[in-house]
């Protein structure tokens, strides 16, 4: 990506995340309902590690140098690198995580086979993404061209998701969502589905 703002406003992406803690809390819970415990997983476009740290993912992948550097000092295993062209051999992992990075990657076909690829067998893709169809969704769509990091990216439906899992050999098995309310004050506990929350968790198997 030239001009990646992840390498440009790594320190602000950081900062972000500090300042929306509860925000942050909430989709780390709903995170934690799918993601395998004691399993091998791999997070691809880990950024700075912020997720893969606190979901006890070990490994990740990367475009950002700027990033990677904030993954290690959280003593994360990490290579730079991107979706479409994954450096690891066929089953290398238990499962494999997109947190918010389906909707920056350009190939977003090509990076789901590649997951496949590395996911072992009845192994899992789990993607977090934001709902372009929620409240929250249609905001950052309107306020696009004032945001560093989205006027990057290319929102979807869930559906959208779903049609992509699918045709890429897995089959969704949970979906939850929270971020109902985009004036959040309290940590918000997911509930199953989709529809009301901006921030949606597919799980599929492989």
């Amino acid at each position: 990506m030239k001009n990646n703002p992840f390498d440009i406003y790594t320190e602000e992406y950081e900062d972000w995340f500090k300042r929306n803690d509860i925000i942050f809390q909430s989709e780390l819970l709903a995170l934690k309902q799918v993601i395998p415990v004691d399993k091998k997983g791999i997070e691809i476009g880990i950024g700075s590690g912020i997720f893969a740290e606190k979901l006890s993912i070990k490994y990740g992948i990367d475009p950002s140098e700027n990033m990677l550097n904030y993954a290690r000092k959280r003593n994360l295993i990490v290579d730079i690198g991107y979706a479409e062209d994954l450096p690891y051999t066929d089953c290398s992992f238990n499962f494999a995580v997109f947190i918010t990075s389906i909707c920056f990657i350009y190939n977003p076909k090509k990076a789901l086979q590649e997951a496949h690829r590395v996911i072992t067998d009845n192994g899992y893709l789990i993607i977090a993404f934001l709902d372009r169809d929620s409240l929250l969704g249609q905001t950052l769509i309107k306020k696009r061209q004032t945001n560093k990091f989205y006027q990057v990216a290319n929102l979807y439906t869930v559906p959208e998701i779903i049609s992509l899992i699918e045709s890429s050999n897995f089959k969704v098995s949970e979906i939850y969502q929270t971020l109902t309310d985009i004036n959040i004050n309290c940590i918000e506990t997911p509930i199953k589905g989709y529809g009301k929350g901006s921030f949606i968790v597919i799980k599929a198997k492989k």
